[in-house]
């Protein structure tokens, strides 16, 4: 069958990147100490740990919103289960989720998995859906997916670009984090 959705293949190749990256990131961060991971160091989120953090509620708040319109739409996505969008009510997007290192990598690599089977299993002309949601504020929001989709992929990329920049300060550099890295 051919997929006639014109994104569909650069969000799976976003995907495969994005799981890619994290990887990357969280081998990196290794090899900080616990206090050195959760120490303050002037970002948005403050702590390398907390930018972290902020991405697996960055994503889990879009892929629940991701799965409700496929839900609108009569798809109901396989990878993305209770255990993936278990976002506790009440959580903002500086709630710190995870506060033990190894259950936040844990959770990141869960996250990325379920992105990749997502965007693979995700059915022709998804991205053209129009999502309806409430944003973090209660605005309510219509739009195409597509649109949601870019910003989910590009939020990732920019708060890995300040984990990067925090590890560098922190004397770990993480390598080649260039998406033209994966073209083979």
């Amino acid at each position: 069958m051919v997929d006639m959705d014109p994104f569909h293949d650069n969000y799976r190749f976003l995907a495969q990147y994005n799981q890619w990256f994290n990887a990357r990131l969280l081998d990196a961060c290794e090899s900080l100490t616990d206090a050195q991971r959760k120490q303050e160091r002037g970002a948005f989120f403050g702590s390398i740990h907390h930018t972290i953090n902020h991405l697996v509620v960055g994503d889990q708040v879009w892929l629940k919103r991701f799965y409700q319109c496929g839900l609108d739409h009569g798809w109901q996505a396989p990878g993305l289960d209770d255990a993936v969008l278990d976002l506790p009510p009440g959580t903002t997007l500086k709630s710190v989720l995870f506060e033990d290192w190894a259950a936040l990598r844990v959770k990141r690599v869960q996250m990325d998995a379920a992105i990749r089977q997502w965007s693979d299993d995700m059915p022709d002309g998804f991205s053209q859906f129009t999502m309806r949601y409430a944003n973090s504020v209660g605005t309510q929001r219509e739009h195409p997916v597509w649109q949601a989709m870019t910003h989910f992929f590009n939020h990732q990329t920019h708060h890995r670009g300040q984990v990067t920049a925090l590890l560098m300060q922190a004397g770990v550099d993480p390598g080649v984090t260039d998406l033209i890295a994966l073209v083979q």
